[in-house]
């Protein structure tokens, strides 16, 4: 009998739509759902001509060849990012596992730096800022996170910390009779909307006039609700903590999860210290300064 204070947890199939042989499954939606999300808000970005100023924009044609580029490098780097992070001796054991993504094992810190190299190699191949396009991904991100979440929800995966006493707990199918944190929705709440709110506020604010400032506020705030959410999250459990505490232990204790996010947050403040003082802004030359000279 479940204790008093735990929620059943809702018996949602995985599989959003079954066609004989083809499954299509929550998660694969939820990608789906953020690159398109994401690519309809990056199109209307670039169409605010207030938010530009004299920084060179990518065209719409530009931003949906991005969403191919973008697309492989999370799969890719989520892919490798797991494998190497969280799982290594595993696929060291069972190479041939690695081509399994059907099988789960994604790992954000390893899909954000796929996506920033693909970004990078398309700003080079199309003539674009670099960190032009982070900013406009870095705005966009956290539908694709928010969606995420919800997915590993659905999956009964990624499950929080024993929480006996937390009055929404949930009893997840793979996790025992013990009552957890339901940490997928917390960080769907935190990485997703609240991160979403963060970065429309900041554009709206600041713009793409100072290249990457919203990539800079991005990656800190991604650290620092990341590592909130850690402190709920249960550890994955080939890894525990990383210094020998007990994987139950409901307080304290450092994850992969948390030591991933110092360099990223490191990475955030210097980005947006160097974008403040504009050390970051492309020079421009020749009538564009004098014509602005004129205007002061």
């Amino acid at each position: 009998m479940p204790p008093l204070l735990a929620l059943p947890f809702p018996a949602i199939d995985p599989v959003a739509v079954s066609l004989g042989p083809i499954e299509i499954k929550w998660y694969a939606l939820s990608y789906i759902a953020g690159l398109i999300g994401g690519w309809f808000y990056a199109r209307r970005l670039v169409l605010a001509d207030s938010l530009w100023g004299g920084v060179k924009r990518p065209s719409l044609t530009d931003i949906d060849d991005l969403v191919v580029w973008v697309a492989l490098g999370v799969v890719l780097g989520g892919r490798i990012g797991y494998v190497l992070f969280y799982n290594l001796p595993l696929y060291l054991d069972r190479p041939l596992e690695i081509l399994a993504i059907r099988n789960g094992g994604m790992s954000f810190h390893g899909g954000f730096l796929g996506a920033v190299l693909a970004m990078l190699l398309f700003a080079r191949a199309r003539g674009l800022g670099g960190l032009t396009l982070l900013d406009i991904s870095a705005v966009v991100v956290p539908i694709g996170l928010f969606f995420g979440r919800i997915a590993n929800f659905v999956n009964g995966e990624l499950w929080g910390r024993p929480a006996p006493d937390f009055p929404y707990a949930v009893i997840f199918p793979t996790g025992g009779e013990v009552p957890r944190y339901p940490s997928q929705l917390f960080e769907a709440a935190t990485e997703g909307l609240l991160l979403f709110v963060v970065m429309a506020l900041a554009v709206r604010r600041f713009g793409f006039r100072k290249p990457g400032l919203l990539g800079g506020i991005f990656v800190l705030g991604y650290a620092v609700t990341r590592t909130f959410c850690e402190f709920f999250r249960e550890p994955d459990r080939q890894l525990g903590f990383l210094f020998g505490q007990d994987v139950n232990a409901l307080g304290g204790g450092i994850t992969m999860g948390m030591l991933l996010c110092v360099p990223m947050a490191i990475v955030g403040i210097v980005a947006i210290v160097l974008a403040v003082r504009g050390v970051t802004r492309p020079r421009r030359e020749g009538p564009e300064i004098q014509a602005e000279a004129g205007q002061i």
